[in-house]
């Protein structure tokens, strides 16, 4: 089995790594991820400029193809140019913070991952649900496991995953749940400040806020202790609306 590693942490991040470390025994790894730390930027592709590749080491060996450019640009190039031959899968983590909820649309990990579907690879993204620094191993290791999963039914073939690992050890996950997406209960503020020069500049943040604990999505599950895997897609039609929206213009032009 061929598969492309990427992320959008960079490609020396931690998680990438622990990926490259639990799978490349047993198939054929190649990496292409972001030169530097692209979270957060979601779908976005490189339009305006050329995309620079390099091959990047680590302890004066080949690590890979760093890219500058985003986590969708890495899953362009390196399946149309830098990996011979298309992949069999795709996969884009592991991050460090979960992408659950609303977050799935600005995170570039998963956008890897739907960007890989949407060229007819299946893919997945893994993330595991802490901001700190964290062992990434028994995530590694469930990834593994869902490669097998994947490799044995063709019914899965040409989807793309959601995955969020709980920051637990592994004796305290409560189990693996199929869910859908959340929505998340967030309040976004910004930070007024001024520099040297007298130039306002801005941080963003943002809090989030305590909700009902729905074990049937990813948001609630997560929170829960378990593995959360949602079957996602790139489609953003709102298939209940079409029928509805039709008569309504119908009767209005």
């Amino acid at each position: 089995m061929r598969i492309l590693l990427t992320n959008d942490d960079g490609i020396y991040a931690r998680g990438l790594a622990a990926l490259y470390e639990e799978l490349s025994g047993e198939a054929d790894c190649l990496i292409v991820a972001p030169e530097i730390e692209q979270s957060a930027v979601g779908h976005a592709i490189t339009l305006f400029r050329p995309l620079m590749v390099r091959s990047a080491t680590k302890g004066g060996n080949f690590l890979g193809y760093a890219v500058c450019g985003t986590p969708a640009d890495c899953v362009k190039i390196g399946i149309k140019e830098l990996a011979g031959q298309a992949p069999d899968l795709v996969i884009s983590g592991i991050n460090r913070g979960s992408n659950c909820g609303n977050n799935v649309i600005y995170s570039g990990t998963v956008s890897a991952a739907t960007e890989a579907a949407m060229m007819g690879v299946t893919s997945m993204a893994v993330s595991l649900d802490t901001h700190q620094e964290a062992d990434f191993t028994f995530a590694a290791r469930f990834a593994g496991r869902m490669v097998r999963l994947i490799e044995k039914n063709t019914s899965l073939h040409g989807s793309a995953f959601n995955v969020n690992i709980p920051c637990l050890p592994e004796e305290k996950i409560r189990g693996v749940a199929v869910v859908r997406q959340g929505k998340g209960n967030v309040i976004e503020t910004f930070e007024k400040r001024t520099d040297p020069r007298s130039n306002i500049y801005y941080w963003i943040s943002a809090e989030s806020l305590a909700a009902a604990k729905d074990v049937q999505t990813d948001i609630g599950a997560l929170s829960e202790g378990y593995i959360t895997i949602t079957p996602i897609q790139y489609d953003l039609t709102r298939y209940d609306l079409l029928e509805s929206l039709k008569t309504m213009l119908d009767h209005s032009f």
